[in-house]
């Protein structure tokens, strides 16, 4: 299937197989990875895979997370994951879990040549914050989470538009939405002007139905619903 999407997609998890067969869709062109996918895939050496992940896709992008909550130690992981190759992102979180903004650390990473991912952005204020402490002439990624917010009721629509806006104001600044629901995210991603969306493997796995008419996805519904009644043998009557 030709691929229909102008926005960048990139796979995200932390399963070598499944990113492999992301890959092979010809939907997808880098990856990300963050630490509760590296539980949820039982990943209990981050280093191993990580350097694993490298070598199976030297030529994709690939965004790592450093794990500490303090800048010192941040800054002393992020450097170390850079080191892994030209191809890898560290992501730093825009603010520690004492809600302090990571701001001056995003500055002197960037400064010194880190490729950045700046990931949990929720705020305008936190896109603001982000793209003000990159380094002129660099490229990093801006991950706003609209899944997130959407998922407590919060209409996106507003804060992707200024995020955009506010990405612009610094070359190099690619919008990337993050925590994708359902396969129509790519489409409003895209349309809102996102530069790179991030797709779980189940999402990118239903691409493959793309073009399927409404008339189509009905029968197949009742034809689901009428194999599991026989399969569990249920009867009214």
């Amino acid at each position: 299937m030709t691929n229909p999407f102008k926005i960048t997609i990139y796979s995200d998890g932390a399963q070598l197989e499944k990113m492999k067969a992301s890959l092979a869709t010809g939907f997808v062109s880098g990856f990300t990875t963050n630490p509760s996918l590296m539980k949820a895939a039982g990943i209990t050496d981050y280093w191993a895979f990580a350097k694993e992940a490298v070598a199976t896709f030297p030529d994709s992008p690939l965004s790592f997370e450093v794990f500490a909550d303090d800048s010192a130690t941040m800054k002393k992981e992020a450097l170390k994951l850079t080191e892994l190759g030209e191809n890898v992102f560290v992501k730093i979180p825009v603010l520690n879990t004492a809600g302090e903004s990571s701001g001056p650390l995003i500055k002197e990473l960037s400064e010194a040549g880190v490729q950045l991912n700046i990931t949990a952005i929720t705020t305008t204020a936190q896109v603001k914050d982000a793209v003000e402490n990159f380094a002129a002439n660099t490229t990093n990624l801006v991950s706003i989470f609209v899944g997130r917010l959407n998922d407590v009721g919060i209409d996106t629509t507003a804060f992707v538009k200024e995020s955009r806006k506010l990405c612009d104001t610094k070359p190099g600044s690619l919008l990337l939405w993050a925590s994708t629901r359902e396969v129509w995210n790519i489409f409003e991603a895209e349309k809102q002007g996102c530069d790179i969306i991030t797709v779980p493997p189940g999402i990118i796995d239903k691409l493959a139905k793309l073009g399927t008419t409404a008339e189509e996805v009905a029968l197949d519904t009742v034809k689901t619903f009428q194999k599991d009644i026989d399969d569990l043998g249920f009867s009214i009557l």
